[in-house]
């Protein structure tokens, strides 16, 4: 993984951010939050940011589609600390958009991610429309 850029460490980049309690059930037998467990972290985060969205999310027989997920780990992460899943929108396409996130722990980023999500109806990939990607604007990471 290329070195990350100064941003997407600083949780003040991101437009949202949601603390969530870690688990015993999430540790490895070194001691760590598992991989599987800090890719549930970020889904969370993602839901939750998601949620936040103040405009209507989709018309009548439109979903949102997972296209990709990509995680980078940056430092170790324990239990029982919290994690603070920060996250705020990267690229906005045609009909894709990148969700860009990070988790915090103890002040200091532990992991990256990012999450291409597609716009779908019956008919495959379908545009954006105003109104959503006005909110995706505002929603945007402040990329300094």
């Amino acid at each position: 993984m290329p070195r990350p850029e100064s941003w997407q460490t600083d949780i003040n980049s991101y437009p949202f951010a949601h603390p969530t309690e870690t688990r015993f059930a999430d540790v490895d037998m070194l001691g760590h939050i598992n991989n599987v467990a800090m890719a549930g972290l970020f889904e969370h985060g993602r839901g939750k940011f998601n949620h936040a969205i103040s405009v209507e999310r989709r018309s009548e027989g439109q979903r949102w589609l997972i296209a990709a997920v990509k995680l980078d780990y940056i430092a170790e992460s324990y239990f029982p600390e919290p994690v603070v899943i920060a996250s705020g929108i990267g690229r906005i396409g045609n009909s894709s958009w990148d969700i860009y996130s990070a988790a915090f722990q103890q002040d200091k980023c532990v992991a990256l991610c990012v999450t291409t999500i597609v716009l779908t109806d019956k008919n495959g990939p379908t545009p954006i429309g105003d109104e959503l990607r006005a909110e995706f604007e505002r929603l945007k990471v402040a990329k300094a």
